[in-house]
């Protein structure tokens, strides 16, 4: 069957979302660790002042979801592995409520002065344009959040 002239092409960026950071924290391994259960758990609040209230069962299989009262939320992802202090791994669909898949990857290592965090968020599905364009948005203000918590100062 011939394809249309009209027809669109695709490329796996048009189905996928690669972020990666590296975070630099003045503060030792396992404060920065607590400190990134805190901002992906308890403490999130977005960069619009929203507060998410976040559950984050930090252990293997442990569930990340939003918990909204009278057993409404809406998950996010499974802890894949967990390796205090060095790393935290999340697959799920965080916050795309259609086809997708997503892994999230936290790896800290001690550097002189402080932490190193490699973080990358991977993931493929139907992803909308809207979600892809401010992904980057979200885990920056968190990463930001994180390390200001972790070295000692309180955030916004």
């Amino acid at each position: 069957m011939p394809v249309p002239a009209n027809a669109k092409s695709f490329s796996i960026e048009d189905f996928s979302i690669r972020v990666i950071q590296e975070i630099h924290v003045k503060a030792p391994i396992a404060v920065t660790f607590e400190s990134l259960l805190a901002e992906l758990g308890p403490e999130n609040i977005t960069p619009d002042g929203v507060k998410m209230n976040f559950v984050l069962e930090a252990w293997p299989g442990g569930r990340w979801y939003r918990e909204l009262g009278d057993k409404n939320g809406h998950y996010w992802g499974t802890v894949q592995a967990i390796k205090r202090p060095t790393l935290l791994e999340i697959t799920g669909p965080l916050f795309m409520s259609y086809p997708v898949s997503s892994n999230v990857q936290y790896r800290l290592s001690e550097e002189p002065g402080g932490t190193l965090i490699k973080f990358q968020h991977l993931a493929f599905g139907l992803i909308q344009d809207e979600h892809k364009q401010g992904v980057n948005r979200g885990w920056s203000h968190i990463h930001e959040k994180l390390r200001i918590r972790a070295e000692g100062k309180r955030p916004n």
